[in-house]
């Protein structure tokens, strides 16, 4: 490993041990710290006994904020290092991964992965193009995080201003996006998604919420545009099916992805509106089994 890498301290939400958990475990060097946080003492990895170059650290339930916002809002406040990785453990982390973090970081400053996810049902599955360029282009392209793939340094952001903002919101990357401005790389990593149908519009509730409490103006210019581009295709369907299928294909191929799912693009955009008012209109959505009511960025009340 690379040892000339400064201390840093890895933050890792999960509620069970799972492959990632050893992958990162694997790729410390000696003056790093892996931290696993879960919810609970009642979670399946508070049981286990972990690696010593593990720290299990329990946040709590969440009171006015979603649960991984505050499980990485507890994992800031026990990091001992200056050096900082948010990662999430639904995704390989290759074994030179952190290693590779550290060169991205040195090169530019803070870094940010950026997801492609891949649909585990049909509704997701059929999704995947409005996430590659909702989730994946428009996340390079724009410098957001992504909290599965972050690098930054203590020095880059108000920690404690930061930490208390996550106790107040549902997005962790959403809000570390608005105080630091990254390099986002075009490196892709594959997340699966979904399972179900119900997981599916859930998620996609979340999303749509996300993008509209975080960045109302460019989702109205979107959803403009969509509206426009979803009236082209009702009316010119084969010229439309054929021009947007290939902007889709060069967008899979610019992210690197290999993928069949970009000829999917054509009847996902005549879902995209319908499905992102949905989410708007939608009062409550569940993540990782608790129902959440998100009135506005800062405004979050958890229901169960």
């Amino acid at each position: 490993m690379g040892n000339t890498n400064p201390p840093t301290s890895v933050l890792l939400p999960t509620v069970e041990w799972k492959p990632s958990c050893r992958e990162l475990a694997e790729q410390l060097s000696k003056n790093d710290e892996l931290l696993i946080i879960c919810d609970t003492p009642d979670d399946p990895i508070a049981g286990r006994n972990l690696p010593s170059s593990v720290d299990l650290i329990i946040a709590g339930e969440p009171v006015a904020c979603s649960g991984k916002a505050n499980a990485i809002a507890a994992g800031l406040e026990a990091a001992s290092n200056d050096r900082i990785v948010w990662t999430d453990d639904d995704f390989a982390h290759p074994t030179d991964w952190l290693d590779t973090l550290h060169g991205d970081y040195d090169q530019y400053g803070p870094v940010s992965e950026i997801p492609f996810f891949v649909g585990q049902d049909l509704l997701a599955t059929l999704l995947e193009p409005i996430y590659a360029f909702g989730g994946s282009l428009t996340v390079q392209l724009e410098g957001k995080s992504w909290a599965g793939g972050v690098m930054f340094d203590r020095s880059d952001v108000d920690v404690e201003s930061l930490i208390e903002g996550l106790r107040h919101t549902v997005s962790d990357d959403g809000l570390l996006s608005e105080y630091i401005e990254f390099t986002t790389l075009r490196r892709t990593r594959s997340v699966n998604i979904g399972g179900t149908f119900r997981t599916t519009l859930e998620r996609h509730t979340r999303f749509s919420q996300l993008a509209w409490h975080y960045d109302k103006k460019n989702m109205v210019a979107i959803l403009l545009i969509s509206t426009i581009t979803t009236f082209f295709c009702l009316f010119y369907p084969p010229v439309s099916a054929i021009v947007i299928t290939a902007l889709y294909a060069s967008i899979y191929a610019y992210l690197g992805v290999k993928r069949w799912t970009f000829l999917l693009a054509y009847p996902a955009m005549l879902l995209q509106v319908p499905l992102f008012l949905y989410g708007l209109w939608r009062d409550t959505f569940i993540w990782g089994g608790r129902r959440y009511r998100w009135r506005s960025k800062f405004d979050v009340e958890v229901l169960d």
